[in-house]
């Protein structure tokens, strides 16, 4: 850990998040320093009159800001004449704080844009709007200001209720300097992590799309399956559709439990991606009302709705409350017959055809689109025999593990760069380093231009 200079004078600010500060530097409130004001959103925002493709300003949404790192750059929305008259209207180089969703978020636009209400910005702070970015980056400010000491609850009035530190303005550009230069660095590492996340996730998505294809023994002799995209496939496997191996979406009748005998609960958010699920929920049965999605041990279960079906959400239900379990209606579940191993099923199901396939096939609207019941049940696949089956599950269980523990080192080294980047952020605009005499390197003076 490189070591950075202290500044020589330190006195107690009594705030928690600042603690001792250098004695030269202001404590003071956000709402002294600049007025707060919240965005405003045309209503019904659902409006069509309200949007325009060829709009001046464009219409920043949650998804947006959390979309974005430092600064905002695109939308996919514009407003028209009459929305942004209706909406608050800010300009490049302003600074504005989520409340909602990713509550605590700041950003700084380079676009002109309009805010909704889920928004607070700073009309009068825009010269050092850089250093108050870092300030709310950190994260800390917002401690204690939890709705019952948990969930953030921001507002204007606890947004400009936030008291800081405040050095003099050269000293303010010093640390953005610094800090410009320091996260860059940081960044460039946490990207190629995420680079290598990326290569690793596709070498796993080749390599058990390619098994569940076109097996494990590449001398064995091939046959046409007559299947578009599937091509040829092992002369002795047979091409199936899953109907034939599989059923779907089984009965509730087939539960024989008292209703008050605890079973599994999952909601989409215990559904992981790529296997494995959460059963920490449980209920009893009789509590558990209709409109939930019935599985039990050995069932595959497969998000439909978009993302999480992109996203590679599904598992095999194994070790469930009293064997069973009662979920999102989002799920579709799939059972195998004599012929299919559950293993073998969950498998092709994570395989890059099917994901990108029921992707094609999926119907309804912007978020709410979802894949058919028909698609599953007419997939086509190469069906190998039960012996072989068992070997290519072993072989991608083996597979797995290994890329599993490549990505898990990957996402350690993420989490600790993530965590120095807040650690150094914060340490700069609490006046626990001194920056001010920090110098871009030479070496890198190329770069950082």
């Amino acid at each position: 850990m490189i070591r950075y200079d202290q500044y020589p004078h330190r006195i107690p600010s009594k705030i928690d998040w600042l603690g001792d500060v250098p004695s030269h530097w202001n404590v003071i409130r956000i709402k002294h320093l600049t007025s707060v004001k919240r965005g405003a959103s045309p209503r019904p925002i659902d409006d069509p009159k309200y949007f325009d493709d060829e709009g001046e300003f464009a219409w920043v949404r949650i998804a947006d800001v959390s979309a974005s790192e430092r600064y905002l750059e695109a939308t996919t929305q514009r407003l028209s004449e009459i929305g942004e008259n209706l909406s608050v209207k800010r300009w490049p180089g302003d600074l504005f704080l989520s409340i909602a969703g990713t509550v605590g978020k700041p950003i700084i636009t380079k676009i002109k844009c309009c805010i909704h209400d889920g928004f607070v910005y700073f009309p009068d702070f825009k010269e050092r709007n850089e250093f108050l970015y870092y300030v709310f980056a950190c994260g800390q400010p917002y401690l204690g200001l939890g709705k019952m000491g948990t969930q953030l609850n921001l507002n204007t009035d606890t947004v400009g209720s936030i008291l800081i530190g405040l050095p003099p303005v050269d000293e303010q550009n010093a640390i953005v300097k610094f800090l410009d230069f320091k996260t860059a660095q940081i960044d460039a590492l946490i990207a190629k992590q995420k680079t290598l996340l990326d290569k690793l996730a596709e070498k796993r998505a080749a390599l058990i799309s390619h098994a569940v294809t076109k097996g494990l023994d590449p001398s064995v002799p091939m046959k046409d399956s007559e299947v578009a995209w599937l091509g040829e496939i092992p002369v002795h496997w047979a091409p199936k559709r899953l109907r034939f191996c599989m059923k779907t979406n089984p009965s509730k009748g087939e539960i024989k439990l008292d209703d008050n005998e605890l079973v599994s609960f999952v909601p989409m958010e215990a559904v992981g991606e790529f296997g494995g699920l959460n059963l920490d929920a449980e209920k009893e049965l009789g509590d558990i009302g209709g409109g939930y999605t019935y599985f039990a041990d050995n069932d595959v279960v497969v998000a439909k709705i978009t993302p999480c079906f992109e996203n590679g959400k599904g598992a095999i239900a194994r070790g469930l409350k009293n064997g069973i379990a009662f979920g999102t209606t989002e799920l579709h579940v799939m059972r195998v017959c004599d012929a299919l191993l559950a293993d073998y099923l969950f498998h092709l199901t994570m395989s890059h055809p099917f994901r990108c396939i029921g992707e094609s096939e999926m119907y309804g609207a912007g978020g709410q689109k979802r894949v058919p019941e028909t698609f599953l049940k007419d997939f086509c696949i190469g069906l190998p025999p039960t012996n072989e089956q068992h070997d290519i599950v072993e072989y991608i269980n083996k597979l797995n593990k290994k890329l599993d523990s490549q990505m898990q080192k990957a996402t350690d080294v993420i989490s600790r760069l993530v965590e120095y980047r807040s650690t150094l952020i914060t340490n700069a605009v609490t006046g626990k380093i001194d920056v001010r005499g920090f110098q871009i390197p030479h070496y890198a003076l190329g770069i950082a231009a």
